[in-house]
């Protein structure tokens, strides 16, 4: 259940996790279009679809969906990596999944989303706290 990319972004090989889902669509995928030489070839069936083939699908897709906003492969990496981040993943694991060389580039790239902020507790939440009340004077006592 992993899917060894050769070169990706950067021309660096990786290694990413292959989900149980979209392994059930390529392999729906691979019986309509029986593709030979790679899984999805380009202009020619001997040829790997290039960078701006994929960018090209893209657009496509969202001319199709109706989606207003840009839709990218960066945009899809990025989202990528946030939805794992919100997921709980830690960075490190990003950061190979993604082929950084260096966490700080992992670190900029992402951003933690408000939900996931509002969500996060407090460590002074897990703290025991003692029967506390205040006397007259202002003063504490425990």
């Amino acid at each position: 259940m992993i899917i060894n990319i050769r070169e990706g972004k950067g021309k660096f090989p990786r290694q990413v996790m292959l989900s149980p889902k979209l392994l059930e669509l390529l392999r729906l995928y691979w019986h309509w279009r029986k593709p030979k030489d790679w899984l999805f070839p380009g202009r020619w069936p001997d040829r790997p679809m290039m960078a701006s083939g994929v960018r090209v699908a893209c657009q496509e897709l969202r001319k199709q969906l109706g989606i207003s906003k840009p839709l990218s492969p960066h945009v899809l990496r990025h989202s990528f990596a946030s939805h794992l981040l919100d997921a709980g993943t830690d960075l490190r694991s990003i950061q190979l999944l993604l082929g950084h060389r260096d966490l700080e580039t992992t670190s900029r790239y992402l951003h933690v989303s408000e939900a996931k902020l509002h969500a996060t507790a407090s460590p002074l939440d897990d703290l025991p706290i003692r029967n506390v009340h205040t006397t007259q004077g202002g003063n504490r006592t425990a």
